[in-house]
């Protein structure tokens, strides 16, 4: 479990995961606005780097400051942005998790120890370092996902294309 600090002394506290069993309780759960605590749960082999979650974390603090965000939580804001796209339904389908997903990145909003460790014991799965977010992801889902072309990465890195992508969503 590792802390950032995101702007106005609020944090996102991230815990990366692999060999997850549960992922279809925790799906159903979240669903159904039951889980405790509520956490953002998204799929690992889309992130290749923790900026880009960074970038939508403060996007959406920034949206919540506003009272304008899209989707009914927090946490599902967070995921939705990440996205990059605008439709909530494709974006909590394809960044979120899904019945078969082993591989999650949970992230919380100003979370306390005690509530980091709830989570740890929510997720049925191996907690691992987020430095090996980079050498799971899944590059060609990734590119896919976010139309990234081979030229694009010529010039600049992956996590830095879907950083441009969350930032821009509103604008296009």
């Amino acid at each position: 479990m590792k802390a950032f600090g995101i702007s106005n002394g609020d944090t996102l506290s991230v815990a990366l995961f692999t060999d997850v069993t549960n992922s279809k309780e925790l799906l159903d759960s979240m669903q159904a606005g039951t889980l405790e605590p509520e956490v953002a749960l998204l799929n690992a082999l889309l992130i290749p780097d923790i900026f880009p979650v960074l970038a939508a974390a403060h996007k959406t603090l920034l949206l919540n400051s506003r009272g304008s965000l899209t989707t009914r939580t927090l946490h599902s804001e967070l995921v939705f942005n990440y996205s990059g796209s605008k439709h909530i339904t494709e974006s909590l389908k394809r960044c979120g998790i899904s019945d078969s997903s082993t591989y999650v990145l949970a992230a919380r909003f100003n979370a306390s120890p005690d509530e980091m460790k709830a989570i740890s014991a929510l997720i049925g799965g191996k907690e691992i370092e987020l430095e090996e977010l980079e050498g799971k992801a899944n590059l060609a889902q990734i590119q896919k996902h976010y139309k990234i072309s081979g030229p694009e990465l010529g010039i600049s890195s992956l996590a830095d294309a879907i950083t441009c992508r969350i930032a821009a969503r509103d604008a296009l």
